[in-house]
């Protein structure tokens, strides 16, 4: 919908929700309440999804499964646990727009990120940068930084940081191109993430993949805020790699186990450096227990141990509700009800601004708020009235409507009430 669509009265917020398609999907959540029992205004899938009304059945059968069976559970359970992460995978590569044997299912993000970065990030004296976006997730600096320190090198001179131009928040897609074509030639890494966690920039990935490649770098991404989000086309924007967590818009439950991506060019590189685990070892000789490594084709090579049944039960509810759905369709909830919210905060006022970009390819489901002043103060008071977003220091309040569980009368409600705390 365009701008001049909306209207700010709650009867628009209320006619809105009784004709949309996906709005039936909020009553397979959990909602958190308020202490009076009122269902809370849930604006934090971007830290935290919410939890499926399955999840708990498919624990249970594992949970079963174990108090049955025992280690037979192996082979044996009604979803054997030597395959059970593929169960996962050709859900996940339609997320991503990868081909299954380019997906893997393991670990936790950044530890998935440093393996990624032992076959990828190969410096040189001559090549030896990683390039980053300035506001990167700390974790990824902090991985960043110490694999720059691990091959000898300094962050100092080592560590390239993409920054907005002065008075603005967001990176111009044209500055990041120009930066690659300048560097390009020192750059041995691009790292950037899908969709920036402070801004909720969507950045331009087959852009910037393409103009990595014209100057021999490698490019990863970070997808951690843009799966289930976005719609990605990973494998034709051609990646090298790309690592994600499932807890955000995936809704797999806290630290849920995380994915990678690894392009299909490097699906038997063998003499490709990687860090080994025995769950990546050849599957048909995996339990003759020899002692070299040969590793799976594809992603799955990329594996150290056997995967967390019990992390990945939940994982697989919420991910069937993302197949039922259908990200076409969430994605055009995504940019109505996201705009919705971005129109009735607009103009802004004194005490706050809108940090994320209007323009909605370049917008997820997440609107940044600036505050000027006792930010954190107003956001406390929000959440003990049931108003649950996210604060980020120094001065950001991120809110997130989530297309799969939230409507148009919370985003409606999250704006009254929001307005009614400022100073």
């Amino acid at each position: 919908m365009s701008l001049d669509s909306f209207q700010r009265g709650e009867p628009f917020a209320i006619a809105m929700d009784a004709r949309d398609p996906l709005a039936h999907f909020r009553q397979r959540f959990f909602i958190p309440q308020t202490k009076s029992g009122e269902e809370c205004i849930y604006l934090c899938g971007h830290s935290l999804g919410l939890q499926p009304k399955t999840a708990g059945s498919y624990i249970d059968q594992e949970l079963q499964d174990w108090a049955r069976l025992g280690v037979a559970g192996h082979f044996h359970a009604k979803h054997p646990w030597v395959p059970y992460h593929r169960l996962l995978t050709a859900q996940t590569a339609e997320l991503v727009g990868a081909e299954p044997q380019e997906i893997v299912i393991m670990n936790s993000l950044t530890v998935n990120l440093h393996l990624m970065m032992a076959s990828f990030y190969r410096p040189t004296t001559q090549r030896n940068k990683i390039l980053i976006e300035g506001g990167a997730f700390p974790s990824d600096r902090y991985a960043v930084k110490s694999q720059i320190c691990f091959h000898g090198f300094d962050p100092v001179s080592s560590l390239l940081e993409l920054l907005p131009r002065q008075e603005e928040s967001c990176l111009r897609e044209e500055d990041i191109e120009s930066v690659i074509e300048r560097d390009g030639q020192s750059i041995a890494l691009i790292l950037l993430a899908g969709v920036n966690y402070a801004t909720g920039q969507v950045f331009d990935m087959e852009a910037i993949t393409r103009a990595g490649h014209r100057r021999g770098c490698m490019v990863g991404f970070d997808l951690a805020h843009a799966i289930g989000n976005v719609p990605l086309r990973i494998h034709d924007w051609g990646a090298d790699f790309a690592v994600w967590c499932s807890y955000k818009y995936l809704n797999g439950g806290p630290g849920c186990v995380a994915g990678c991506f690894v392009h299909d060019r490097y699906s038997k590189s063998w003499d490709l450096p990687r860090f080994a685990g025995w769950w990546g070892h050849d599957e048909k000789i995996r339990f003759l227990m020899g002692p070299e490594f040969h590793p799976m084709p594809g992603a799955e090579g990329w594996q150290l141990s056997n995967p967390p049944i019990l992390a990945l039960a939940p994982l697989r509810a919420s991910m069937e509700l993302f197949s039922e759905a259908g990200m076409e369709r969430l994605r055009a909830k995504s940019i109505s009800v996201t705009g919705y919210l971005d129109f009735l905060l607009r103009p802004g006022a004194p005490s706050f601004s809108i940090i994320t970009p209007t323009e909605e390819k370049q917008r997820g489901a997440q609107i940044s708020i600036r505050l000027t002043h006792q930010g954190r103060d107003l956001c406390d008071r929000l959440a003990n009235h049931g108003v649950i977003g996210d604060w980020r220091e120094p001065d950001l309040f991120r809110v997130a409507p989530v297309p799969l569980y939230n409507s148009y009368q919370d985003v409606y409600r999250f704006v009254e009430r929001f307005s009614a705390a400022l100073p």
